[in-house]
């Protein structure tokens, strides 16, 4: 990869224009869900930043999201949380206006990841929260293997988990989050059990990473998963894996905890 797909400016997964199908896909896996109301705590009051269509936002708290791509906003049912159209990078609130702020699994759409994390921090008084991969684990999952350009962009864009907790501030815990078999999110890592799930299309254009790359970017990195899978290539290598109920692939839950002032 040249690095071309790094230089778009703004939003660089253009999230919003590829975005059309994401409801029906990307709907929230309780197991993620049971550790970020963990997490949250007693926090009763909640900002969430690229919220998506807002199945992580916990429930029994005040809750306002910020979403920055128009087609996500109009995909938000009725029962959500109140959105406002921003930008995580400059979060249009006051210094500590939330007891706790969070960002799950959209730090590598921000065009600052940085600045998006110190404004994370900025906002709130009690914690904030961000579920991210760790790009130094990247290579622990078996799909990057196959579609390398995949795993270039997200070490690229996901910053390190030390650079997250430097960002952020405070006093910081890192929890694993293993990736269940019957993930119920349709990220990346979902289908690590169920191979030939990525060669079907309707799933690849759910996944912002390989829908940014295009199939036909990628055709020769699906047609040698497809020749591993019929000639059993693929499970001599990881067949191990149709036995196990969940899976370390790198993503992490990261807490800080602030004393109030």
């Amino acid at each position: 990869m040249d690095g071309s797909l790094l230089a778009t400016n703004g939003n660089p997964y253009a999230y919003d224009a590829a975005s059309n199908g994401y409801g029906p896909m990307r709907r929230a896996d309780p197991r993620f869900l049971r550790q970020i109301a963990k997490a949250v705590g007693g926090a009763a009051s909640v900002l969430t930043v690229g919220a998506g269509t807002g199945g992580y936002e916990p429930p029994d708290r005040r809750v306002i999201a910020v979403e920055l791509g128009d087609t996500i906003i109009a995909q938000r049912d009725i029962s959500a949380a109140p959105v406002v159209k921003g930008a995580v990078e400059a979060l249009p609130f006051r210094d500590n206006s939330f007891a706790a702020s969070m960002a799950v699994l959209t730090m590598e759409h921000s065009a600052d990841p940085m600045a998006g994390l110190r404004e994370l921090a900025r906002v709130a008084t009690r914690r904030a929260i961000v579920l991210t991969l760790d790009p130094a684990r990247i290579n622990d999952f078996w799909l990057y293997r196959y579609i390398p350009d995949a795993a270039f962009l997200q070490s690229a864009r996901y910053p390190s988990i030390e650079d997250i907790r430097a960002a952020l501030g405070g006093e910081t815990r890192v929890v694993t989050v293993p990736i269940p078999h019957d993930c119920q999110d349709n990220i990346v890592a979902a289908h690590w059990r169920r191979p030939s799930a990525y060669l079907e299309r309707r799933v690849r254009s759910r996944i912002s990473v390989l829908s940014e790359l295009g199939d036909d970017h990628i055709l020769d990195d699906l047609r040698r998963l497809s020749e591993d899978l019929r000639s059993g290539a693929w499970d001599a290598a990881h067949g191990w894996m149709t036995t196990q109920n969940e899976m370390d692939l790198g993503y992490r839950l990261v807490v800080a905890e602030y004393t109030p002032a």
